[in-house]
């Protein structure tokens, strides 16, 4: 007598709630790390380029675009990692790691959010219109970078720190050169969060092929964070001379050494969940930069004519 035949039926088809959770998931809003990194410097900027005054409908569209892009820049992200984020434990539960969004949703979900942020800048003037698309180029080539060079926090901090001069376009219709200097900075705090970043996944990194600043450095890397650290601070007092700010805008830069300072004996020992708790200790430390700007700003307003 032959056992009678079970229908288990096909898995059943993600619920609209799963599939908003995947989404959310691969843009990382549940993580907005990203986004206040990406968001400090253009804060910054838009303050230096304002006076302390900015034009808050400028403020707000920056603030808006930071958001899309940040969740532009997640989804191409994992389109290029889609084949290394399941041999890595941090990312193995990604969507594109479990399948749960294909590389062509995450392709046009990059697609349309850059797309809205582009609609956003149309709203600047041109000058800031074409600085715009540089951002692009950048946070699109950034995630395929760290196959070809140890280097690509580079591309991340350009990417990230993009929006210094466009900020100083958008208000002033010109880049000053302590923007440029500002930018340089914003460059160098890319390397600093990226590499604490990396150190996370350094062992999963090598096995895999992936390169990154924590695998170059080696051996040295709290030394080279630590430099990267004490030259960005440097360059943040040039631009605060440079701009004429007084001495809270200084003294914030003194609590942000303090948690420089911090962070190093965070990865003293390497420990990758230390490291880790390392690089989400940057939004503070970008946090107390801009606290301080703008208090000195209120304190110290420019004076007119």
């Amino acid at each position: 007598m032959s056992l009678p035949e079970i229908n288990l039926g096909s898995p059943s088809a993600p619920s609209w709630r799963q599939r908003l959770d995947a989404y959310v998931r691969l843009v990382r809003l549940h993580k907005p790390i990203g986004i206040f990194l990406l968001m400090w410097p253009s804060l910054w900027a838009l303050w230096l380029a304002g006076a302390g005054h900015p034009p808050w409908g400028v403020v707000l569209i920056f603030i808006a675009g930071v958001v899309l892009m940040r969740s532009a820049g997640c989804a191409i992200n994992d389109y290029a990692d889609r084949d290394f984020d399941a041999h890595v434990a941090r990312t193995n539960a990604r969507p594109l790691a479990l399948g749960s969004i294909s590389p062509a949703e995450a392709v046009g979900v990059f697609v349309v959010l850059s797309l809205a942020a582009f609609g956003l800048v149309l709203m600047l003037n041109w000058q800031t219109v074409a600085l715009s698309v540089v951002a692009v180029v950048l946070a699109t080539i950034y995630p395929f970078m760290k196959r070809y060079t140890h280097f690509p926090q580079l591309f991340l901090g350009a990417a990230f720190g993009w929006a210094v001069p466009m900020a100083f376009m958008a208000i002033q219709e010109t880049i000053p050169v302590y923007a440029w200097t500002l930018f340089a900075a914003t460059v160098i705090w890319a390397l600093v969060y990226d590499t604490q970043y990396a150190m996370v996944d350094r062992e999963d990194d090598l096995k895999i092929g992936i390169k990154s600043t924590a695998i170059l450095f080696g051996r040295y890397d709290r030394l080279m964070v630590g430099l990267l650290q004490a030259l960005m601070l440097a360059m943040l007092a040039g631009v605060g001379v440079a701009a004429g700010r007084g001495w809270i805008y200084f003294l914030g830069l003194g609590v942000a050494a303090l948690l420089a300072v911090y962070q190093q004996w965070l990865i003293r020992d390497r420990a990758p969940k230390r490291c880790f708790i390392a690089f989400l200790n940057n939004n503070y430390f970008g946090m107390t930069i801009f606290i301080g700007l703008v208090l000195d700003y209120l304190a110290h307003p420019p004076t007119v004519g």
